[in-house]
Order: C-alpha cells, then structure tokens, then sequence
C-alpha cells in the first residue's frame, strides 16, 4: 500500500481571533543569515519585524512560542511593539494599533468605573465629579494622547508642579490621577506605576483655615438680626444651626422622619452634597444625637411652621428645613447668602462662615464642662480632632461666660425690640475670644443680590473652578 505523502513542515502559525473582530496570523522565517522574521496579520494589516538572531532550528523554536505568547498578549492589550521589536521603523504608530492603550481610554475606563461604583452608592456623586473635572482640566490636555504604558514619573511631576495650586488643590490632583493609574495599572502588575511616586504636601495647622466661634452674645445678636431679615423659617435654621451644631450638608437633608420630639433626639443618617442627597454622613457613621432644651424648643417651632404652611398647601416634601415660600433648601448657597447679608450688611460685622455656627456649639459644649467623648460623638468627629482644633477657645473661659451659654441652651432668651438701633454684644476680656464683631450703631436693611456660585463637597475630593489664567 502506497504510504500517504506527507505535507512539507511549514513554520506558519494558524490564525487566531483574540478579541472578537481583531485577527491576528502569520509566523516566523529565517531571514538571511543572522536574523528571523515574524510575519503577521493584525486588523488587516501586515507587519514583517525582524530580530537578530541566528535562525536555527532551536532559534526557530524560541521564535514560535514568542509569537504565541505575542498573539496572547494582543488579546489581553498588553503588548508593546516598542518592546519587542525596538528596532522596527513607525513603532510609534504601531503601538496603538496592537492594543496599547492612551492615557485618555484609560482616563474613559476608570471614569466609567467610577460612575458604576457612584450607581451602586460605593462612591458620592462629589467624589466621582471631582475626578472628571480634574482629569479633563489638568491632566487629559497633558497626557491624553501619550501611550499609557510610557508615562514617566518625572512627566507627571512637571506637570503636576507647573500649576499653580495651592497645597490643598495639589493633594486632589495628585489623588485623582493617582486613583486613575492604580486602576490602569492593575492589568499590569508586573509594571511600576509611576503615579505611585506622587506625593502629597502635608497640611500643618497654618494651612487649615482658623476657626473663628461666636461668643454667644454675639450669637445671639446674629440669629435675633436674621429673624428680623428673612423671616421664621430661616431664623429658626440658623438658631438651630448654632445649638445643635449639625454640619451644614447635615442640617439641610434632615428630614422630619428624622425627629424625635417626645425624647428629645435627632437621627442623623444622611447628607446634601452639590445639591444631591446622599445616603450617608461626611464620616459616613449614623449617630442618634441630643438636643439641648434650646434646641428642641427651635425644633418645635419650625414643626409647628411646616404644619401651618402644610395647611395652607405650600409645603408638599418631606424636609425639616425649608425656605420662607416652602420649598426645600436644595443646596447651601441659600441660607448662605442670608448670612452673609445679614452679618456683613445689616450688623456691619466681620464675616465669618457658616460653619462656624458648628465651630461654636462644640466649643460652649467643652466651656459648660461637657465630657469630651460625648461632645465629639454627638458632632460626628474625633476626640482628638476636637480637642486639636477647640482645646484653645476653652482656656480662660470666665464663670460669667458659662452661666450666659448654659441660660442659652437651657431657654430661649427674650427677643429685643424691634427698633432702628441694636445693641452691641459685650465682648469677652480674654483675647481668645474676642472676635471684633464690630456692630454698628444703626440698621441697614439687608439687600438681596446674586452671588457667584460656590463648588464644593464632602467626603472626597474637593474641586474649584479654575480661573482661565491658571489653565
């Protein structure tokens, strides 16, 4: 019987289909006498890249399996042409085409991550926002086109240094891209990722804001001026906002399912963060707080409000706070401008935040003698915070100072007449406290006008507008 011819051996590799549509064939020849040949096919087009290297049968061997684990590496987007075949002419080119990825798909694929994390509540809508806008103002116009895998540290530290950040901005754009290159980097763990030289500048205490709490007289004289201004509904805000000492992203999310009068308690669970409602705190821990007989006696007050105007049909939500026609306070730039209106205009004080209504509730709690364990679990934050940030407004509190803060808290004082003069508060002989209110001795009318629009978040990043200049 005639044996069956046998095909020639050919060093061609059979064609494999990696990633759907993309194709890849081809295989290795000997060319000349020192050097093989890869011969392949990718998306429909020819690549023949050569190695120096003696084309024996062994050689030739190694060269097949290097092609095989190629072929792998294009299905995975893992393999470099500048790495294998560095002497090949338009590698530049070819590399994006065999699956090396830009900065910009990268920056696409995390952000989309990001957004699938921010559906399923693993992320707050601040934090997912911050990122965009810094990838797409800082580093996308920078880095977008380069080849990801080819990045260098030192690209990234000029780039990083040439804007003209302050020490808290420099922290969130190097905390941004470096989320962006610890999730690019994961397919390649057997790569260094060069964000991870990055650092930060550490804050010290002269970077932080100071912190400026209300002597409660001049509290007092605040919260019986925006009364007088803006009405029941935002003076009870604020009143609440100085004896509770909510965080403000707190305070305009409460709901009133939240309250409980009869115990005297509020749940605080959630947050109001660039105008979304999240599910979760700044420190993202649930407390059951107290209320100090101030306090629930204001809480009372805008009960009985919401009810009228429930009555009367203008109130059609679930929010404990509102604004004067009834609708929910949707972000904090409302009672925002009232305060200032009212501090700067109608009292010609210094301004000081809003947070410092928070400033100063933790601080009158430590000057009554309140245990400090209590006093930071019922604001949300740590003993050691507390006592770093409001240690220093305790020292030379006098007798007659804690008797007006605890007649403050225990009842609500007799309102001042309305009149055109307002009395200035007493201030306190300590220089610690001594905050220059500085009110006038007449009444101007407060004058509502448009303020620019303020940016901001909570737990997360935080981002600013840059002005064009800085650009």
């Amino acid at each position: 019987m005639e044996a069956r011819a046998r095909r020639p051996r050919t060093d061609r590799c059979s064609r494999i289909l990696p990633t759907g549509r993309r194709s890849v064939t081809g295989g290795v020849t000997r060319r000349g006498s020192n050097r093989i040949q890869f011969d392949s096919e990718f998306d429909g087009v020819r690549y023949r890249p050569t190695l120096e290297r003696a084309p024996t049968e062994a050689n030739l061997r190694r060269a097949r399996k290097q092609l095989d684990d190629i072929k792998a590496r294009i299905a995975d987007a893992t393999f470099s042409f500048a790495e294998e075949f560095p002497d090949f002419r338009n590698v530049d080119q070819i590399d994006g085409a065999v699956g090396r990825r830009t900065c910009n798909q990268v920056f696409d694929e995390f952000m989309a991550h990001a957004e699938s994390r921010l559906a399923k509540h693993d992320l707050a809508f601040a934090t997912v926002d911050g990122y965009r806008k810094i990838l797409d103002a800082v580093w996308r116009p920078k880095l977008g086109a380069e080849i990801f895998e080819r990045v260098k540290y030192s690209t990234l530290v000029r780039i990083a240094d040439a804007g003209r950040f302050k020490k808290k901005t420099y922290n969130n754009v190097v905390s941004a891209l470096g989320c962006a290159f610890d999730y690019g980097y994961k397919d390649h763990p057997e790569k260094h990722n060069p964000a991870a030289g990055l650092r930060c500048f550490r804050l010290t205490k002269k970077d932080r804001p100071v912190i400026g709490p209300f002597i409660i007289q001049e509290a007092e004289t605040l919260i019986a001026a925006i009364h007088r201004d803006w009405g029941e509904a935002q003076g009870n805000f604020d009143e609440f906002r100085f004896f509770r000492g909510l965080r403000p992203s707190e305070q305009i999310a409460l709901l009133v399912s939240d309250c409980d009068v009869a115990q005297g308690k509020l749940s605080v669970t959630r947050a109001r963060v660039m105008a979304r409602d999240k599910d979760r705190t700044k420190t993202g821990e649930d407390r059951l707080i107290e209320l100090c007989p101030r306090a629930l006696e204001v809480l009372k007050r805008q009960l009985a409000l919401r009810a009228r105007m429930t009555l009367a049909g203008l109130i059609k939500h679930g929010k404990l706070f509102f604004k004067g026609n009834g609708d929910p306070i949707r972000n904090l730039q409302y009672p925002w401008v009232r305060w200032k209106r009212t501090l700067q205009i109608t009292l010609k004080g210094r301004y000081r935040e809003p947070y410092n209504a928070r400033h100063s509730s933790v601080s009158w709690n430590l000057m009554i003698g309140k245990n400090p364990l209590w006093v930071a679990k019922q604001h949300g934050h740590s003993v050691q915070t507390m006592l770093d940030v409001y240690a220093a407004w305790t020292e030379g509190t006098k007798e007659c100072d804690i008797a007006a803060i605890k007649r403050a808290m225990e009842s609500r004082p007799l309102q001042p007449p309305r009149s055109a003069h307002t009395t200035a508060p007493v201030p306190l002989a300590s220089r610690e406290f001594g905050t220059d209110l500085a009110l006038a001795t007449h009444r101007c009318s407060a004058r509502r006008g448009k303020i620019s629009e303020c940016n901001g978040g909570e737990r997360g990043i935080r981002t600013r507008r840059k002005r064009q200049s800085d650009q």
